[in-house]
């Protein structure tokens, strides 16, 4: 099979999914790298399509194997659907993923409420937001919600970033932050803010159910949101540093929690 060139009408089509509207409007994305497709074929009926260039395509065959459909692909055509600087020449074509935090965290840990649950308010570095979600899955967190303006989860960077843990767990999209602190609240989890200025997160309890709440990269949570919430965690810091980085804090929380519930 001659592989598809990157003028290829359908490949045309398909680039246009780096655009949020367009993922919106057709549900569909695309999941660039060995890792990402891995996890996309572990859902049922998530893949439509995988598209990998000759050479991938011989160095993935086992992967590949598993695919309903895989189209060869010339290295221009592969740059043009990957998001990455050096594509690995094999990028899933996929259908939207529908979870709901209080269903599937349920489904996650049968005849019980979520344990672990990551919201995510105003992230909008679509890096720190699929960095977020490998970190809760990391640390065996039930779901991950992308609340109030957030990056969309679908964002090609997104979803490179989380390495394929996008599709290991849940990973919701709530407008309203205040919504899914009242979600998360009558899922029967403790609301924590993780901002400066708070209880020391080595002195806190964190053996029940909780939701850590996460805010923008450059201001944090706002005022109305940190008092939304049950109490406020901070992340001592020992040494000359001014603070940590949201995706660290987040890494820091949550394995602190995931710890003390196996504890």
């Amino acid at each position: 099979m001659t592989p598809l060139a990157a003028s290829n009408a359908r490949l045309k089509e398909l680039r246009k999914l780096s655009r949020r509207s367009e993922r919106s409007e057709r549900r569909l994305f695309l999941a660039d790298g060995p890792k990402a497709v891995e996890g996309a074929l572990g859902v049922p009926d998530c893949v439509v399509e995988v598209f990998a260039t000759p050479t991938a395509a011989e160095q993935y065959a086992g992967l590949l194997a598993a695919a309903p459909t895989v189209t060869l692909v010339d290295d221009r055509a592969m740059a043009g659907l990957s998001d990455s600087v050096t594509p690995a020449g094999v990028v899933a074509l996929c259908r939207f993923l529908e979870p709901s935090l209080v269903e599937e965290g349920r489904q996650a840990r049968p005849d019980t409420t979520p344990r672990l649950v990551a919201v995510c308010a105003d992230v909008r570095d679509p890096g720190n937001a699929g960095t977020v979600i490998r970190c809760a899955d990391a640390a065996g967190a039930d779901a991950v919600v992308l609340a109030g303006d957030s990056v969309d989860r679908y964002n090609p960077k997104t979803i490179r970033a989380s390495v394929g843990s996008v599709f290991h767990l849940p990973v919701t999209t709530e407008r309203d932050p205040f919504a899914a602190v009242a979600a998360a609240r009558a899922a029967g989890l403790t609301v924590l803010a993780a901002d400066m200025d708070g209880e020391s997160l080595f002195e806190t309890d964190l053996t029940g159910p909780t939701a850590w709440m996460f805010g923008n990269e450059a201001w944090g949570l706002p005022d109305a949101l940190r008092g939304a919430a049950d109490r406020v965690v901070s992340i001592p810091i020992y040494g000359r540093a001014e603070s940590l980085n949201l995706s660290t804090a987040a890494a820091v929380c949550l394995y602190a929690s995931a710890r003390a519930q196996r504890a």
